[in-house]
């Protein structure tokens, strides 16, 4: 039986990394009694995977967890016990029945909405700078690190969603095992060609949601592919 557990990720608990959050999911599923299916072999291990792993310094009110068990009890007794045994900064917020065919939330990311605000001081309305420099721009090349090289990206591809709000910048991103655009990447450039300055460490980075893609294509929540809502 394949289940998926959404879950946030705030306040200090944004400091762990995603090794550690394993492992201590892992433990979780002890301790709340899920009846966790494991793996064949000489050194079995929990059935278990997160859809997309969370920076450090990250936070997150849109996490999922896949897992597979072998029995269980009613999505709300489970929640319970979930949450009475996980410390502050993490709650779990659905634990659904996936169909039988269902893909992992892994594979199945596409993207990812964010929110990043100011940590301190009031949030500038970028609005103009978000038209005339992103949307009216025929291309947005920057250039993106990997391990092995450089090369150029024109994030206008990429970039599903970019708004500026009150409270901080909205961004709905490309994520996922194609191509994964961090936030920062987007606005490192956008502020230089602004003429301004982005320092991670002035913002926080929240996100938001997950999505995968439907069999025609369209974007929707991970969490409505167990309520069979997409």
């Amino acid at each position: 039986m394949k289940l998926r557990i959404r879950f946030e990720k705030t306040g200090s608990m944004k400091f762990i990394g995603h090794l550690d959050t394993m492992r201590f999911f892992q433990k979780l599923m002890r301790l709340a009694a899920v009846d966790v299916r494991y793996s064949e072999g000489y050194s079995p291990h929990p059935i278990m995977s997160f859809a997309l792993p969370l920076g450090v310094g990250v936070e997150s009110t849109g996490e999922y967890l896949d897992l597979e068990v072998n029995t269980t009890d009613t999505s709300e007794a489970t929640l319970q016990r979930l949450n009475e045994s996980m410390p502050e900064g993490l709650r779990a917020l659905s634990y659904k029945k996936l169909p039988d065919n269902a893909k992992n939330g892994m594979a199945m990311v596409a993207a990812a909405d964010y929110l990043i605000t100011p940590k301190n001081g009031a949030m500038p309305d970028l609005s103009e700078q978000v038209q005339t420099l992103f949307y009216d721009a025929p291309a947005f090349v920057i250039e993106k690190k990997t391990k092995k090289s450089v090369k150029e990206l024109d994030l206008k591809q990429y970039v599903y969603a970019f708004r500026s709000r009150q409270n901080g910048v909205f961004l709905k991103l490309s994520a996922g095992s194609e191509t994964n655009i961090k936030p920062e990447l987007l606005l490192e450039a956008f502020f230089a060609r602004a003429g301004m300055t982005f320092e991670k460490k002035d913002w926080q980075i929240t996100r938001l949601e997950l999505y995968g893609k439907n069999d025609a294509g369209v974007l929707c929540p991970l969490d409505d592919f167990g309520e069979n809502l997409c």
